[in-house]
């Protein structure tokens, strides 16, 4: 390939297969190129072919050439030098360029004079007199937007990115189940979570908490009472960092998924206040959820060192109220 035509259509060429590629093999967020990568063969196939029609076209011209007799190659020659001459590409360049021809330059040459070096009179190029005239309109442009009007500034303009950026986050965290954090994490009621919940359960806890709940190694789950507080929150805390030092139960975060130690979470607080068949004595702080609204409150005298707080977790009604 002699010409720079020739290059540019041969990467023209494989260009356009690949964006081909890429548009009918529909691979989803992965380029096609990397999840196929016998396209890099045809690719390269593509690559090859183009260059040997190239390389084809060019031979068959010179050996057509080569049969011409010397008029035909001269008329030829000529032809080929008034097509270069009237290209649209190079005639637009010179005109840019607005550059006087080596023999015209005596039309614009000065009266300067200094030890035979003398001066020409260039125009400046039409390209670099219409970006001034551009930057002109912008500079224009820009003062009324930003100075008249009060347009929103670049600070504005970061501010107003970072929270749209924030929402995309937190919605994409509602659909990435396991990006779930103990900032993020919410109980699950949903069937199919609590019967995963209680699987990871029933595989993983029941030998420190029996199969429900009551309590052996480790405490009671069914009682209001929680050593590391309750809530989902706290639960999740305690099943992904482990409990106390020493003596509690181990940091399930590098064998569970979050979703799954979501889901185990929201089971054990299922439990809570269901009756097992040989439940512990309650360990810990009675914990009560300063989130959750209380329909009735029952405050008993054990002795003089006790008392129980009973609390039904039911959503505030207008009799209680008026009670």
């Amino acid at each position: 390939m002699k010409t720079t035509a020739s290059y540019i259509r041969v990467i023209v060429l494989t260009v356009l297969a690949f964006f081909l590629m890429e548009f009918i093999t529909e691979p989803g967020e992965t380029w096609a190129i990397v999840k196929y990568p016998v396209i890099w063969a045809v690719l390269g196939l593509i690559f090859l072919f183009s260059i040997a029609v190239e390389v084809i076209s060019e031979t068959l011209q010179s050996i057509l050439f080569r049969g011409l007799n010397e008029e035909a190659q001269e008329r030829f020659i000529a032809s080929e030098a008034l097509r270069k001459e009237n290209n649209w590409f190079k005639k637009t360049y010179k005109k840019l360029l607005a550059k006087k021809p080596i023999e015209k330059e005596s039309e614009i040459v000065l009266d300067h004079n200094y030890d035979g070096i003398r001066e020409l009179d260039n125009v400046l190029p039409p390209w670099w007199i219409y970006m001034f005239y551009a930057s002109i309109v912008f500079a224009v442009v820009y003062m009324v937007r930003y100075h008249v009007f009060d347009g929103i500034d670049q600070e504005e303009e970061y501010e107003i990115a970072v929270a749209e950026a924030q929402i995309q986050i937190e919605e994409y965290k509602k659909t990435a189940k396991d990006l779930i954090d103990v900032n993020t994490v919410e109980i699950l009621t949903g069937k199919e979570d609590v019967a995963a919940g209680k699987t990871i359960f029933e595989a993983n806890c029941i030998a420190c908490h029996k199969v429900d709940g009551g309590g052996g190694i480790g405490p009671n789950l069914t009682d209001d009472y929680w050593i590391l507080g309750g809530g989902i929150k706290n639960v999740f805390n305690t099943v992904s960092e482990g409990g106390r030092d020493g003596k509690g139960m181990v940091a399930w975060k590098t064998d569970l998924k979050p979703s799954e130690m979501a889901q185990v979470s929201s089971y054990v607080l299922s439990l809570h206040g269901i009756t097992p068949a040989d439940p512990k004595e309650p360990e810990g702080d009675l914990w009560i959820d300063p989130n959750a609204p209380v329909e009735e409150v029952e405050v008993k005298q054990i002795d003089s060192s006790k008392i129980q707080i009973k609390m039904e977790d039911q959503p505030v009604t207008e009799d209680v109220v008026e009670k």
